[in-house]
């Protein structure tokens, strides 16, 4: 599996001839590398966890030069629909339920954020409920994107269901979990072989490094790898 970090919360997933790009908040990003155009080449899927302009990014632009599959709750599913993404190739779901992609599964599950898109004058649409994605493929590990949460209890029973391999975690403090947070959750409620953290650097506003999750996950089982932005690395 082939995974690229975009900045942010967004990355590209490759395994399986499918190239899976989650939360591809590409223009505007600050620490981006690519153009969404270069991010949408070959895309087979779009996922997003929730709706605020961070994640949803370029989804709409990336859905139809490259024609993927958007993932993503109804709520998000028919605001993009609205914005031109083909309802052909939509495959929305909530909170427990399990989508087959075509080659992969997506589990939503949940996520303790909060989810709209701001719009003019301040406005803001309601896009349903934050969720993490935990993707199931038949020859490769379980990956965990935790979306954009805090720390909660019941992320013993995601690990009892899923038993993710990969956890893509947010660690940036304000708007997620900081990261001695974030190493405690990995801690204490699953068995990850790999770590990733997201959602930091990007805003002068949140934490500008991984340095506090790394010191905090140091004594773990758990491999943790810090991302380069816009450069690819295999797990």
């Amino acid at each position: 599996m082939k995974l690229t970090w975009h900045g942010h919360s967004a990355f590209t997933i490759e395994t399986a001839g499918k190239k899976i790009v989650v939360d591809p908040f590409i223009t505007g990003n600050p620490g981006a590398k690519q153009g969404w155009q270069d991010v949408a080449q070959g895309a087979t899927h779009v996922l997003l966890t929730h709706g605020h302009n961070d994640h949803i990014g370029d989804a709409v632009d990336i859905c139809k030069q490259s024609g993927a599959m958007l993932v993503a709750n109804f709520e998000i599913c028919m605001f993009l629909v609205g914005k031109g993404v083909d309802g052909a190739k939509i495959n929305p779901g909530n909170h427990g339920g399990t989508l087959d992609c075509g080659g992969f599964t997506t589990t939503f599950v949940q996520a303790l954020h909060s989810s709209s898109f701001g719009g003019e004058g301040g406005t803001n649409t309601y896009l349903g409920n934050p969720a993490g994605l935990v993707l199931h493929f038949p020859d490769a590990p379980t990956l965990y994107h935790f979306g954009d949460t805090d720390i909660f209890g019941d992320m013993a029973l995601i690990n009892e269901l899923h038993e993710p391999s990969i956890g893509i975690v947010p660690i940036g403090d304000r708007f997620t979990m900081g990261g001695a947070v974030a190493a405690l959750a990995c801690r204490r409620f699953f068995k990850l072989d790999v770590a990733i953290p997201c959602h930091y650097a990007s805003f002068p506003i949140i934490d500008q490094n991984a340095d506090k999750f790394v010191a905090a996950m140091e004594g773990s089982s758990t491999k943790v790898i810090v991302p380069e932005v816009g450069k690819a690395f295999s797990v």
